[in-house]
């Protein structure tokens, strides 16, 4: 399979999700029986996730990462949209984007009274744009997302659980949508950082039933600034495989690393700039969504028509359906909640292998990034699963 062939919707639930991934490490640790993923059963299990850690890339380059490839045992799909806000909140919930509600970078909180015609900007959660005001008044990360991190489900029946985040992350939106309150939250704003914090944990021997999960940007931020696979790129693969190894070697007995992605990348391709051609705005009071993937929010009565001009103006370049064929695919899920159907744009629109649908006006560092993701393409979709046990 090459990096740019597609997985259609029917195939997303051929195999184990992100969604599957907590409930395996909360069986790991002693709650539940099931157990989609294999995760040894122990006191401590570490959760690391490695932002922009795709499946295709860590094949491509394997030989910058010997920790990785020797350790990977199977292949997730990070589900649909392939993007941080998303994947995370599969993560942190156990259920898909359907059903949790975070249905990109950015979208409509429609079923919400406050929505105003405002998109959320999911990872920043900031209003309309990425540099927008602050959204959590408007829509609270309780109301937004609604459903019970199992994370909080993990230390309400009595596990450990420390999350190792970058400061910046403490209280913000997306950290409460996805993960909960962790009340035990330790500064890891460097690799560096991180890997002094799980010393010092591991080091404390049997604590369990113990989750400490940690997140690693760096990689990711490569990616959009310099590309997937420039030299850049591949000097931060080497930083997170050492990072890996140095974890392994502090495992003590009964204690799991177990490491994955929320999405892998592109390079971007050619570039269809929706800010600087009116034909796309016709009959729309909103865009949503990221370059890969768009939420078309139309006005009222002119949905056919917004589909209909889509469908020409991008044919070849994406592809494009209304909210009803989505919900009926499955796009985000095979469980639709009713709350979340309403924040689907009216049209939504996928590039094709790697084109991009850009806002040069709306999102203009992002329109400039040379690595993208959110698609359905094998590059993006898929993540890898890193096992080891001490």
């Amino acid at each position: 399979m090459g990096p740019l062939d597609e997985l259609p919707p029917d195939t997303w639930n051929d195999g184990p999700t992100l969604a599957d991934f907590t409930t395996s490490v909360s069986t790991a640790l002693g709650f539940g029986d099931l157990a989609p993923l294999t995760v040894p059963a122990g006191h401590t299990v570490v959760v690391l996730l490695i932002d922009g850690l795709g499946e295709v890339l860590l094949q491509e380059h394997s030989v910058f990462a010997p920790t990785l490839s020797r350790h990977r045992t199977t292949t997730l799909r990070a589900g649909f949209p392939s993007t941080t806000a998303t994947s995370l909140t599969s993560l942190g919930t156990g259920l898909c984007a359907s059903e949790h509600g975070i249905i990109g970078y950015s979208f409509a909180p429609r079923d919400l009274e406050s929505a105003a015609r405002h998109t959320l900007n999911a990872l920043r959660w900031t209003l309309d744009t990425a540099d927008g005001p602050d959204a959590s008044r408007l829509f609270p990360p309780a109301v937004v997302q609604p459903m019970p991190s199992a994370f909080d489900e993990l230390a309400q029946g009595g596990a450990d659980v420390v999350a190792v985040l970058p400061g910046a992350f403490r209280g913000s939106g997306l950290t409460r949508a996805a993960y909960g309150s962790p009340a035990d939250y330790r500064d890891g704003s460097s690799p560096e950082a991180v890997l002094g914090h799980l010393r010092d944990l591991l080091a404390e021997g049997d604590r369990g039933p113990r989750l400490i999960y940690a997140y690693v940007p760096e990689l990711d931020a490569a990616g959009h600034k310099w590309g997937p696979g420039t030299p850049e790129w591949r000097e931060r693969l080497r930083l997170v495989d050492s990072l890996v190894r140095e974890v392994i070697a502090l495992l003590p007995a009964g204690a799991t690393l177990v490491a994955t992605g929320d999405h892998g990348m592109i390079s971007a391709g050619r570039r269809i700039d929706l800010d600087t051609d009116t034909e796309f705005t016709e009959g729309t009071v909103a865009l949503g969504g990221e370059a890969r993937v768009r939420h078309v929010y139309a006005e009222p009565g002119a949905a056919r028509d917004v589909l209909a001009a889509w469908a020409a103006l991008l044919d070849g370049d994406a592809h494009i359906a209304s909210r009803e064929q989505v919900i009926d695919e499955g796009w985000f899920g095979p469980a639709m909640a009713t709350h979340v159907a309403d924040r689907i744009g009216d049209v939504v629109a996928v590039g094709r292998r790697d084109v991009l649908l850009t806002r040069s006006l709306a999102e203009p560092i992002e329109t400039r990034m040379p690595g993208h993701h959110g698609g359905w393409t094998a590059a993006e979709l898929l993540v890898p699963l890193i096992v080891a046990a001490g």
